[in-house]
């Protein structure tokens, strides 16, 4: 694969391309070179484009269709999106540096398939519910009908922008909404190109609007703008607060991903190997910029020494280097602010008394001269107390925390503020289980790591969110319930009209 030409983007609001003198520089972390430019939008932007889609689903032209014919576009966008696949990894891998490997996997094929899900279940979705036949007052059927918000604001972050644009996007569209996204400055290239692929492939104009912008002034007239009824958000626990806040201006719904500071759980009857590989994968995969990475690995005492040989050993095999080589495991991270602040934690915990057994600075050689890279780190001597174990790093370091039996592992694993996800490694079904009914986390795994499940609801357990996305929770989290009573008492007479009214006059 080769680079992208150098290409302006412009926003698209109302089925319309629109311009702006201000403008946007998308960056390569891999080598710091600019790969486009974009519009960039502000709050007079976002009220345009929430003027569009409150339009758009006035008129029914999308809210209106049945959910049936709502799949059959979903699936006909989905099918041109991935005809396009390679146009789609190529911007993702040019503004955010995944790898091609990750971005061809993880970044855009998986946000396909879980577009498609989406659209798959529009059509089993039970959009009416009937209720029970009550007696008391009077004798009615109830049926509970889940019906769209009206205008959706969705807020995207850097490290997977498709993917999880679409996991907002695709319940938001499935349910009858329109949507607003306000992408991160970073990463809006793929997000612009899926939106044009949707209204090239039967979406209706005005319902899905895309606006970039930064969160200051386009993110937060979003996230307050009275005539958007949700507000959905995945990024760091900190904005995670002032989008919360600012939404309970009008009382929005809100669904919030945020931060993690995930628990790697080796027992002690681990398959050694198998958990090597999987506390390093579910570390370093995207360099650790995953929300819910295994960024703590829990050890026992007893096999603390071997598992960090075996972990410094196998780091030491992770490829790094041009991200468009299909040899390369592991690419750079997203800036050099990020960077710095990766750092920093790691020298700071040196000073706090931690040891680092592999990585900790930049690695050497000419592919690494410009970009913002950062070796697998592993870091030892840790105390969960420490900065480093309990504020979210997001990148590539691994902490190791010694413990002395399953109940203080339990223990440091849930003193966090986070709650997102953990893992459990054991040769032992029932005891992992045992360990992940006590995890208190919005997703454990057993013997694997980053298992997300189109089907199965995901998020957060404390600081690490609010609501859930994917799975049919998704659905309910876009539609809000409303209960209709229908009648079947068969007149005045049978009605308690009694308790308020005297009937004299009967």
């Amino acid at each position: 694969m080769t680079s992208i030409d150098v290409q302006h983007y412009p926003m698209l609001i109302g089925g319309e391309a629109v311009d702006t003198d201000d403008t946007m520089t998308i960056v390569d972390p891999s080598n710091e070179s600019v790969v486009a430019t974009t519009a960039k939008g502000d709050a007079t932007h976002i009220d345009a484009a929430v003027a569009a889609g409150k339009a758009a689903f006035r008129s029914g032209v999308w809210a209106g269709k049945t959910p049936q014919e709502r799949a059959s576009i979903m699936r006909a966008i989905a099918d041109a999106a991935n005809d396009r696949i390679e146009e789609l990894v190529e911007l993702e891998m040019a503004a955010n540096g995944a790898t091609v490997r990750q971005a061809t996997g993880f970044h855009v094929g998986y946000a396909l398939a879980h577009f498609t899900y989406f659209a798959d279940l529009a059509d089993t979705y039970a959009f009416a519910r009937p209720g029970p036949i009550s007696s008391f007052p009077t004798l009615a059927q109830s049926v509970v009908h889940r019906e769209p918000i009206g205008v959706v604001g969705a807020i995207a972050p850097w490290n997977f922008p498709l993917l999880l644009t679409l996991w907002k996007v695709g319940p938001a569209l499935a349910a009858g909404n329109s949507v607003v996204v306000k992408p991160d400055e970073h990463t809006p290239l793929s997000i612009l190109k899926f939106a044009e692929i949707a209204e090239a492939n039967g979406l209706p104009k005005g319902v899905l609007n895309v606006v970039p912008g930064d969160g200051r002034d386009a993110g937060a007239r979003l996230a307050s703008h009275p005539d958007i009824g949700k507000i959905a958000f995945t990024g760091s626990t900190a904005v995670g607060r002032e989008i919360m806040k600012l939404a309970s201006g009008t009382v929005k719904e809100v669904t919030l991903e945020l931060g993690g500071k995930g628990p790697s759980i080796v027992l002690d009857d681990a398959d050694l190997d198998m958990a090597v590989d999987g506390v390093l994968y579910g570390c370093f995969v995207y360099s650790g910029q995953v929300c819910e990475s295994g960024t703590r690995a829990l050890v026992p005492r007893s096999l603390h020494d071997e598992f960090v040989e075996r972990l410094v050993d196998r780091a030491r095999t992770i490829v790094m280097g041009e991200t468009r080589d299909w040899d390369t495991d592991m690419g750079p991270v997203i800036d050099g602010k990020q960077q710095a602040r990766i750092l920093q934690y790691v020298g700071e915990a040196v000073q706090s008394g931690a040891t680092v057994v592999t990585g900790g600075g930049k690695p050497q050689g000419d592919t690494f001269e410009r970009g913002f890279w950062i070796e697998p780190t592993i870091v030892t001597n840790v105390d969960n107390s420490m900065a480093i174990a309990r504020e979210e790093v997001f990148g590539p370091v691994l902490v190791v925390i010694a413990y002395d039996d399953d109940d203080d592992a339990v223990s440091i694993a849930n003193d966090s503020d986070y709650g997102l996800a953990a893992s459990v490694w054991t040769t032992d079904n029932s005891r992992g289980l045992g360990v992940a009914a006590r995890v208190e986390a919005g997703s454990v795994w057993i013997n694997d790591a980053h298992q997300i499940n189109a089907e199965a609801p995901f998020g957060g357990y404390k600081q690490s969110g609010v609501g859930r996305e994917l799975g049919p929770d998704a659905l309910d989290e876009y539609t809000q319930a409303k209960t209709v009573h229908l009648d079947l008492s068969g007149g005045r007479e049978n009605k308690p009209y009694d308790i308020l009214l005297s009937h004299a006059d009967d």
